[in-house]
């Protein structure tokens, strides 16, 4: 077997990635014997390490194995979704910067129970953030160990379930073992292997068009079957209201809650000022548009090159484009494990997989083990050890019972799991992040209204949509059961949490309110808490 064989190649790839993030977790735990270091040890890396690993947290294996898709089978749509992507990142840093960057905070809970009733603040928070993080670990875990056993040439569902496990186990270690800043330092490796996957491929597919992207778009259009509808809106959804309508649902959903993920925001905590925070979340800005503007020209090159019919026999939700097209633009392979292209980036998709949990995990487990043990339980009683080794133990819970579900939801549409993440987190976490950041007059009631009850309504709603049932790419495609109209919540839940935000602090009883203060270490004004 040569060393050029693309299995063996594969082994090398995967393994050279394993042992350079290893020893990056190992340099960054030197420094992690107290809790400060351990959540916050991105601090003194520079603006454009920073905006890396933001960059890093924010493409995920699911953007861009769904995003790819979704481009190659629904045209338009699917660079809409890209679109939305973009906007988020400029939303994290335009509006969220600032509020949330420096003064030694650990997690959002930290961020309200400046300004609100510690106990409520912490609990709340915590609750959303592992509703929130657990359906996005599932996923990622469910693609990286199907990509895996596709990588590493192993057949059957058992290597798949075999292979979440392992993935699994690596998240954990990166978690636990790096803290912060070594998972910080993974996103930032996945960032630009990643970046070098798609220009590779970005490049290989223009070559095949004369380096021309309006003959791309052209052939891309001709072989979806949609003819010039391809770049019109409604191939996702279909042209009816209630399709147009997801399709808004979905670019809302996106652009919003994308935006205050926990382990996004947790990004910004250790930045100090917002000269800083603005420098990193540039670079961040720069490097997702980047990566996304090459998505679309992959994406679309999937569509021209092996054609919407075969890419929806494969997988009606386009999840298996990328594949299928490294697959094309290597014909000299008949199988995945046999190609040297689908081996680099299955490689990078792994490694952007690994990086993802890593630090969906971490965020996790710092909202149960600070807010919860810490601060609530032992009443900020805890030994800076005993924080750690909570912390710690907490990465252990999340990760076994991530890896337990995910063997259980294996076969399930992924993109009902994507869609109840970010819904949640913009129906839920956003209201509070901005009413308790930038509101005088928000309540602790205002907090448990819309906390409880974004929640509560995103989950209702998903599971009476046709998601859910009713349709054939349903969770329960044999069932019908569903009500509400949309696939995607989000243009109703969303604005119903800010109603209920603003509801419950003007008309839910008498609770703890924000006041206005002058905070030295920033030179800005913020809030503090008082009784009204």
């Amino acid at each position: 077997m040569s060393f050029l064989d693309p299995r063996t190649l594969a082994f090398v790839l995967f393994a050279g990635f394993m042992a350079v993030s290893f020893l990056l977790c190992i340099l960054a735990a030197t420094g992690n014997d107290d809790p400060t270091e351990f959540y916050l040890g991105t601090g003194a890396l520079s603006p454009m390490q920073n905006g890396l690993a933001i960059a890093g947290d924010y493409i995920s294996a699911a953007t861009v194995l769904s995003t790819t898709g979704t481009i190659a089978l629904a045209g338009f749509d699917g660079v809409l979704i890209a679109t939305s992507t973009v906007l988020s990142i400029l939303m994290f840093m335009l509006v969220l910067s600032g509020p949330l960057c420096g003064r030694g905070r650990f997690t959002l809970g930290d961020v309200l129970s400046e300004r609100l009733s510690e106990r409520p603040a912490r609990i709340g928070t915590a609750v959303v953030v592992l509703v929130v993080v657990m359906p996005l670990l599932l996923v990622q875990l469910n693609g990286a160990g199907a990509m895996l056993a596709l990588l590493l040439g192993i057949p059957g569902s058992g290597a798949v379930t075999g292979c979440t496990i392992f993935i699994g186990s690596l998240m954990v270690c990166y978690a636990a073992l790096g803290g912060m800043k070594g998972t910080g330092f993974v996103q930032i490796l996945k960032t630009v292997l990643l970046l070098a996957a798609f220009v590779l491929l970005a490049c290989l597919v223009l070559k095949r068009f004369s380096w021309n992207p309006a003959t791309l778009f052209d052939a891309a259009a001709d072989a979806s079957g949609y003819g010039d509808g391809f770049w019109q809106s409604g191939r996702q959804y279909g042209d009816s209201l209630s399709g147009r309508m997801d399709v808004i649902s979905v670019q809302l959903t996106l652009a919003l809650g994308a935006a205050c993920m926990p382990h996004l925001t947790m990004r910004l905590h250790p930045i100090r000022g917002m000269r800083a925070a603005r420098a990193a979340t540039t670079w961040a800005v720069g490097a997702v548009t980047t990566i996304l503007g090459l998505i679309v020209i992959v994406g679309a090159g999937a569509t021209a090159v092996v054609g919407a019919r075969v890419l929806r026999a494969s997988d009606p939700t386009g999840s298996d484009s990328l594949l299928l097209l490294t697959l094309a633009l290597d014909p000299s392979a008949q199988e995945a494990d046999q190609s040297l292209l689908f081996s680099v980036v299955a490689c990078a998709v792994v490694a952007t997989t690994l990086a993802a949990v890593a630090g969906l995990t971490l965020a996790a487990a710092a909202s149960l083990a600070h807010d919860v043990l810490a601060k609530v339980v032992f009443k900020g009683g805890l030994s800076a050890n005993r924080e750690l080794a909570a912390a710690r133990t907490a990465i252990v819970v999340v990760g076994v019972v991530a890896v337990v579900l995910a063997i259980v939801t294996q076969h399930w549409n992924r993109q009902v799991l994507i869609s109840f993440t970010f819904a949640a987190a913009a129906s839920a976490l956003l209201p509070v992040v901005l009413y308790g950041t930038l509101w005088r007059g928000f309540t602790v009631n205002g907090l448990r209204w819309a906390l409880y009850g974004g929640l509560l309504l995103t989950a209702v709603a998903m599971a009476f949509s046709p998601a859910i049932s009713g349709n054939p790419l349903s969770v329960f495609p044999e069932r019908d059961f569903h009500w509400f109209p949309l696939r995607n919540p989000g243009l109703i839940t969303i604005p119903a949490g800010f109603l209920l935000g603003w509801l419950g602090s003007r008309f839910g009883g008498h609770g703890r309110r924000a006041r206005h203060v002058q905070d030295p270490a920033r030179g800005d004004s913020s809030y503090a808490v008082h009784t009204g």
